[in-house]
């Protein structure tokens, strides 16, 4: 019986360690596919774009958490820079992505919330922001060896930032309401 038990909690756990494995990839792909295919370059900055991968990030982080946040928007838009030929991009993205999507995640599961405050998921998004784009503001200003060129890019990140939040927080919103995450999460 003790060893039933023991085989029982194997198999709980490496299925639940494959099921985050698995999901963790389907929020990534969802990152990567939102901001590929959809995806507007604006005239301003370096490379600014608005695409709902932002979007994506910001879902990912408030109904899964901050780990799924993380990787979902490091590895999203980290591929989206390598293949979409913006590599020099990608290094500066994944950390700046990567932080944005775990402190969505870290402030939106705060308090014993699980992504479940409308409010707390807003304000985790907003605070989300500045840390992103100085991410980025920094990482061009090291690649082009200039602290102004990069103020450039700030209006369009913001932009893409204040898109997402308006796509992001009524989805999740719906999304919370079915069976899956009243039951799940």
């Amino acid at each position: 019986m003790q060893m039933q038990n023991i085989q029982n909690q194997s198999y709980t756990s490496t299925r639940t360690k494959t099921f985050d494995l698995v999901l963790t990839a389907i929020l990534a792909t969802l990152v990567l596919v939102s901001t590929l295919f959809l995806n507007i370059k604006l005239p301003i900055g370096q490379g600014g774009l608005i695409h709902l991968g932002t979007s994506m990030l910001f879902i990912s982080a408030i109904l899964f958490g901050p780990k799924k946040g993380a990787l979902a928007g490091a590895i999203g838009m980290g591929l989206f820079d390598v293949l979409g030929g913006w590599m020099i991009w990608a290094p500066i993205t994944i950390v700046a992505r990567g932080l944005q999507g775990y402190i969505v995640g870290k402030i939106a599961w705060s308090k014993g919330y699980r992504g479940d405050n409308t409010k707390l998921n807003i304000l985790a998004a907003i605070v989300s922001m500045p840390l992103m784009m100085a991410v980025y503001y920094v990482g061009e200003g090291f690649m082009y060896n200039n602290w102004v060129a990069p103020l450039v890019s700030i209006p369009g990140d913001i932009i893409q930032n204040i898109v997402g939040l308006l796509i992001a927080i009524p989805v999740c919103i719906m999304l919370k309401k079915t069976p899956y995450f009243r039951r799940n999460f």
